[in-house]
């Protein structure tokens, strides 16, 4: 694999992780925030558990949009791989990844509703920036492993696809807490869309660049 070859494959790949992150995690959020804006203020046992259920579901869309544009990108390196397989593996993992982003939360708003505990503060921003890589270690674990299994049916070498994950998201989900934080603070409301966007965007490329790197070694590993 020459490294003309390489350059190619990690463009394409930061390119489709990129756009699809600013689409799929954007249809996401946007389906999540019609929900609560419909929802209103309910408070309950019951509320919250369908707000996590609602939650937990609009990962399909960025699932979908995601896979869909990785298969694209690694295609022509990979042709073993199925569509379908990379697809599934993609859902099963961001389904999971997203019980353990919404878990948390939605276990304190359980116990706020049924009087247990009181509302928790807000912690400072440099703990839940740190909370958020972690949370993206985990997570890059979860979403990658069903990903591993479709790949490595068509490549050798793709245990690293694991801990790439796992140090992708470790970078990229304190951006998206941060960008999420300052999105909520300004107005109007084009401007929460603008910060949302380029957020996303900024994300999906810094993930895609780093698992990207441990894909080009897959693939030279394959080529050789």
């Amino acid at each position: 694999m020459t490294r003309q070859d390489g350059r190619a494959l990690w463009l394409r790949w930061l390119a489709a992780n990129a756009f699809g992150e600013f689409f799929g995690l954007g249809l996401s959020l946007t389906a999540l925030a019609l929900y609560l804006s419909r929802a209103g203020e309910g408070r309950g046992i019951g509320a919250a558990l369908l707000s996590f259920l609602v939650a937990v579901v609009s990962g399909v869309f960025e699932a979908t949009v995601v896979s869909f544009a990785q298969f694209w990108a690694m295609r022509p390196w990979f042709p073993a791989l199925r569509r379908r397989a990379w697809w599934l593996g993609t859902l099963v993992g961001a389904l999971l990844a997203y019980v353990l982003g919404y878990l948390p939360s939605t276990i304190i708003d359980m116990g706020a509703a049924s009087g247990q505990s009181a509302p928790a503060e807000e912690p400072a921003q440099w703990i839940v920036l740190l909370l958020a890589a972690g949370l993206g270690l985990g997570a890059g674990a979860l979403l990658s492993f069903a990903q591993w299994l479709a790949l490595r049916r068509a490549a050798r070498g793709a245990g690293a696809w694991i801990p790439a994950n796992m140090l992708a998201w470790m970078l990229s989900m304190p951006l998206i807490f941060w960008g999420i934080d300052l999105a909520q603070k300004v107005q109007p409301l084009h401007l929460t869309v603008l910060i949302m966007a380029g957020v996303l965007l900024l994300a999906g490329a810094l993930a895609g660049g780093v698992h990207g790197l441990f894909l080009v070694l897959i693939a030279a590993r394959n080529r050789a």
